[in-house]
């Protein structure tokens, strides 16, 4: 399995320097891409936890601010929170290593419509996942488990390969669980953070392979390389997708 994962590391640095060779991107094509993927994460993050806008519908609420009849409230304060987020993990890609108050900030963005007293803030109570075999740490370990997650993000940026420490990091924040809600969304938002600060294209995870992704993430409890492959190529897909639209 760590040799084909290398080889699959391999496979996307070589996409990476292809991808390079076309920068910089600035001006109206950055801005272009950005939000082309703005879109496309953000229905198909949603999507996974069920938020019924399509990624037309999602396209249409964030570019001409229009909504459809019929569909929650709740799910356009979800897509406009999410957009929020996106734009703001662009905004500390460079820098400082990733720190806890950012993290809260993602979730702050995203969730602030929703519930606005829980926005960034930490669960006071125990949450199930639906589905899992494993339970959730209890809140009171929060602040210890966010402070050690946060020294990890810190050491480990670059002791392993790019997609590897943002899969991982995807991992360890959901075993954490630590908001009371939003905490896949914000998850596959660090994941990203991590991806886009070392120059790599973002993960998108389709809405289609939501059972494979949650039975690999619940695996990951005891062998966590299934799920880093499965990360791992879906940066790989939208890396190609990236160089179809710039040839």
């Amino acid at each position: 399995m760590v040799e084909g994962l290398n080889r699959l590391f391999s496979k996307v640095d070589r996409y990476k320097s292809q991808i390079d060779t076309l920068r910089p991107f600035e001006g109206n094509i950055l801005k272009q891409i950005k939000n082309y993927y703005k879109i496309g994460l953000t229905y198909s993050s949603n999507a996974l936890e069920g938020n019924s806008l399509t990624e037309t519908e999602t396209k249409v609420l964030l570019e001409d601010g229009l909504t459809v009849g019929g569909k929650p409230i709740r799910d356009y304060y979800e897509a406009t929170g999410h957009a929020k987020a996106y734009d703001y993990i662009y905004s500390v890609a460079k820098g400082e290593p990733i720190s806890e108050e950012q993290i809260k900030t993602i979730h702050r963005l995203f969730y602030s419509l929703i519930d606005a007293d829980m926005a960034g803030t930490y669960r006071q109570e125990r949450v199930i996942i639906t589905g899992s075999s494993y339970s959730t740490p209890p809140p009171e370990k929060m602040p210890e488990l966010m402070g050690s997650f946060a020294l990890w993000l810190a050491h480990s940026e670059d002791k392993l390969h790019p997609v590897e420490y943002a899969a991982q990091a995807h991992k360890r924040f959901v075993f954490i669980h630590p908001f009371i809600d939003g905490n896949g969304r914000v998850a596959r938002l660090l994941m990203n953070l991590c991806l886009i600060r070392r120059g790599y294209t973002i993960g998108i995870i389709p809405p289609i392979l939501r059972h494979e992704y949650i039975s690999l993430l619940e695996k990951a409890h005891r062998d966590d390389q299934p799920f880093v492959r499965f990360i791992t190529e879906r940066v790989e897909e939208t890396q190609k997708d990236l160089l179809r639209l710039l040839m």
